[in-house]
């Protein structure tokens, strides 16, 4: 009782106190106003007593604008602009890029709306790493978030790995998949070699660069300047005129995102939540009924789900479904319902090449052009076709069409990179870099075991 009473009496006293202050505030303000009669009462008072000085104004400081971090903002680009954490790059070659982008203002719409897909799964995945929110600017910079983009060196996805760099980051690379395209996979892998990369520098600007040029490259770059008494920062280092441009690119587009008014650019909002979900996926299913089911395009599809180049997708390979955030609970009705009807997941078979048989005369026999099915299963003059050799064939009286195989990626074959690539550290500095042919890795039973959503291990 008596805590309270004290308690309350201390309240009391803070608000007249509050009070009184405010109140002296107020005079004093009048005081020092002009036109009015305190005004006027003010001035004689102070020409009475020539020891004290009259002030002439009272600032009123300006009142900060404070970001609140508690609340989640709407906008999606606010978000990425709060996590804004690496040094800013001072150097002409920006504002050449800025200018350069702002005047194809067209693609940069596109750029941003297609990497709209992706942006709240990489930027929350870098808030949980607390790595700078502006590398999910990256990708626009390596493949225009393009999931299907492919260099001439054989790097691939919106992260933009070669081979090599892929199997060091447990990307699975085979007969029916490749995650370096898998958007979750490839961003897991990404990050986790930007981390890396990072803490070899501990410079953000060193670490861009070595991913695009490779680490030992910049190493040998710094190792040369510091042998010369020079500075070895990323500014100083003499390197390739693609990955000299590579920071300010980025850099470009932060700036861009960062105040889109300044440079007259509409910057659409994008809404901060999810823009997919995931799901488990059945033993053995076909793009195409997969995206039926979701009821939503089959680009729509391949572009959540772009890991896969075949027609038919094993439960085993790659992680789960990717689906629109609206559509899961589509996809899992029509499902259900699929299933209850008994109506096969997948519209094709496995068909085992026999003593005699060629891929003209297998075709005809499934009803399909050679080409076709040359395609669905990637096949290349470099690839030895013979008995023993299994082909993913349609099943007969099937659904299955060739607008699915055009609609899926395209399988890259093992071939000599004649060109040195112009993009990444992680890409194919020479013609020696090759993956092992995939043939090995062709389809062979019909169903696999029910997956479990995988998790991707840091690499040594």
């Amino acid at each position: 009782m008596i805590d309270s009473f004290v308690f309350a009496a201390a309240q009391k006293m803070y608000r007249v106190a509050l009070a009184a202050l405010l109140g002296s505030t107020l005079l004093l303000g009048g005081c020092a106003s002009t036109g009015g009669p305190a005004g006027d009462a003010g001035a004689t008072a102070d020409q009475a007593r020539p020891d004290i000085t009259t002030p002439t104004s009272i600032a009123t400081p300006p009142i900060p604008i404070a970001i609140d971090l508690t609340v989640p903002p709407a906008d999606l680009w606010q978000r990425m602009r709060n996590g804004f954490g690496m040094p800013d790059l001072h150097n002409p070659l920006v504002a050449d890029r800025q200018s350069w982008y702002l005047n194809r203002p067209d693609m940069l719409r596109r750029i941003f709306q297609r990497g709209g897909r992706y942006l709240y799964h990489i930027i929350g995945e870098l808030e949980k790493r607390g790595m700078p929110t502006e590398l999910a600017l990256l990708p626009m910079v390596e493949s225009a978030y393009n999931p299907l983009a492919l260099s001439s060196a054989r790097a691939m996805g919106i992260w933009q790995f070669i081979p090599s760099t892929g199997k060091s980051y447990q990307l699975d690379q085979n007969w029916w998949v490749d995650e370096r395209r898998d958007i979750i996979a490839s961003t897991d892998a990404a990050l986790d070699y930007l981390q890396n990369i990072y803490e070899m520098n501990g410079d953000w600007h060193l670490a861009l660069a070595s991913y695009n040029w490779g680490e030992n490259a910049v190493a040998r770059a710094m190792a040369k300047n510091a042998a010369k008494g020079l500075s070895t920062d990323y500014g100083s280092l003499t390197m390739p005129a693609e990955t000299r441009y590579y920071v300010p690119k980025l850099q470009a587009l932060k700036n861009i995102v960062a105040q889109p008014e300044l440079f007259g650019f509409h910057l659409p909002p994008i809404p901060n939540q999810p823009y997919f979900e995931t799901v488990l996926k059945p033993e053995r299913m076909d793009v195409a009924v997969a995206a039926r089911l979701a009821e939503i395009p089959i680009e729509e599809f391949v572009s959540l789900n772009p890991a896969y180049h075949r027609p038919v997708m094993h439960g085993n390979q790659a992680g789960p479904l990717v689906l629109p955030a609206g559509k899961v609970d589509t996809y899992l009705a029509n499902l259900e319902r699929y299933e209850a009807q008994d109506i096969p997941l997948s519209n094709w078979l496995t068909y085992t090449i026999k003593k005699g048989d060629t891929l003209a005369k297998v075709a005809t026999s499934y009803k399909i052009s050679q080409t076709q099915l040359e395609r669905i299963n990637g096949i290349t003059r470099r690839i030895k076709v013979g008995p023993g050799f299994n082909l993913l064939v349609p099943r007969p009286g099937s659904q299955a069409s060739e607008l699915v195989s055009h609609s899926l990626p395209k399988d890259p074959s093992p071939k000599i990179v004649v060109k040195k690539s112009n993009g990444s550290g992680k890409k194919a500095t020479s013609a020696a870099k090759k993956s092992k042919s995939s043939v090995t890795q062709k389809p062979k039973t019909v169903t696999q075991k029910t997956p479990q959503p995988k998790s991707k291990k840091k690499a040594k």
